[in-house]
């Protein structure tokens, strides 16, 4: 069994708009997190892309990916 997926957008991103699509082809569980709704959120994200806030970032158990594409996700979520 694969692991939750957390994904980490903002509205108006390209980038997460293409990676929610190609996610939704997966039978993987994704909760998405909304870092413009959530500082908490943005936090998090900021710890992992170097102060900035880079997105989408995913969150996969203790794996923390930065921009990525569906095929990493998939092998961090598989793995």
């Amino acid at each position: 069994m694969s692991a939750i997926v957390e994904f980490y957008w903002r509205p108006g991103c390209g980038f997460c708009s293409a990676l929610r699509s190609g996610l939704a082809r997966t039978d993987l569980t994704v909760k998405e997190v909304n870092i413009w709704e959530d500082p908490e959120a943005a936090a998090r994200v900021r710890a992992v892309a170097n102060g900035n806030e880079v997105v989408p970032t995913v969150f996969v158990g203790d794996k923390s990916l930065v921009n990525p594409s569906v095929a990493e996700v998939l092998a961090a979520a598989n793995s």
